[in-house]
């Protein structure tokens, strides 16, 4: 098994996983990444995230992606798996773990005081698997998300906190 920086020609291999992942987590219409997108975001300029290919044999049998974000409570950098996928027929020969493994050692090259994750509260599999590793389940700790419709009626609400927030006219 080899692992490797995924490349901006990986862009469509990468959308092919993402797509496979979403399938596997039940949602296989939730994808509205394009391949223009991933090129963008993560192969311009300022890469929005990283991610890491794994192979054998040539073939691509996982991925994960990540990116990493600052933690005011530790005062350090932490790196973050946004998605992690192995391919089914790949599954029990240590891709996924080797996967996580090449990502703590990069978390800890980049002076990261953290490395964390979110799992589907119905894969027990995987949770099991974490659990193994290490990981330890943060149960007190709730997902919030707002996007589309709702992120935009946010923003368009004025803060009221601070009048240094005042749009200038």
């Amino acid at each position: 098994m080899k692992l490797r920086e995924a490349l901006r020609t990986d862009v469509p291999l990468l959308l092919e996983l993402v797509r496979e992942l979403a399938r596997y987590e039940r949602e296989p219409d939730a994808v509205r990444a394009t391949e223009d997108d991933l090129l963008r975001e993560g192969f311009g300029e300022r890469p929005a995230f990283h991610a890491v290919i794994a192979e054998e044999k040539g073939a691509a049998v996982g991925f994960a992606l990540y990116v990493f974000h600052f933690s005011t409570w530790l005062g350090r950098r932490s790196l973050y798996l946004e998605d992690l996928f192995v391919r089914p027929e790949a599954r029990g020969r240590g891709v996924g773990k080797a996967l996580l493994q090449h990502l703590a050692q990069r978390a800890l090259d980049e002076g990261c005081g953290r490395f964390e994750w979110s799992v589907l509260d119905w894969n027990t599999e995987a949770i099991g698997f974490y659990e193994r590793l290490g990981a330890r389940l943060l149960g007190e700790w709730t997902t919030m998300r707002v996007e589309g419709d709702g992120l935009r009626a946010l923003a368009a609400d004025p803060p009221t906190a601070s009048p240094r927030f005042a749009k200038e006219t």
